[in-house]
């Protein structure tokens, strides 16, 4: 499974993004997809996931500003932003799980495929 994210970049904060995942390569194995996000001298949190039964995960801190979505062919994961605070600054990384199909192990850290990241920046 290949991950490509997009869709990164500086916005001024209560601005909006959207980021983009593509998979390829064996995607009929993917389980559940999902975003991440690690800041400089922080750990990585999952941000939102989402499983193969459109059950979803979302942590407190985007609770109501943040969206995940996929398209119907189910290759391209979305991650909507808006209201974004300085501190949702930070990169992003699209991931794919495809040994579990509960998200349990995905908010807790464990991912099969992640992609190269994109990174968000909101000023003040």
């Amino acid at each position: 499974v290949q991950l490509v994210e997009s869709g990164g970049g500086l916005v001024q904060a209560g601005g909006s993004l959207r980021l983009s995942c593509a998979a390829s390569g064996s995607i009929f194995s993917i389980n559940n997809l999902g975003w991440y996000r690690q800041a400089p001298g922080k750990e990585r949190e999952l941000v939102a996931a989402m499983s193969s039964a459109d059950s979803t995960y979302y942590a407190d801190s985007v609770k109501g500003r943040f969206t995940i979505s996929r398209d119907n062919t189910k290759t391209t994961l979305y991650l909507q932003m808006n209201s974004l605070k300085p501190e949702d600054t930070a990169m992003y990384y699209c991931a794919a799980q495809v040994s579990q199909r509960s998200l349990a192990a995905m908010i807790q850290g464990r991912s099969d495929y992640w992609g190269q990241g994109t990174q968000v920046t909101v000023s003040s």
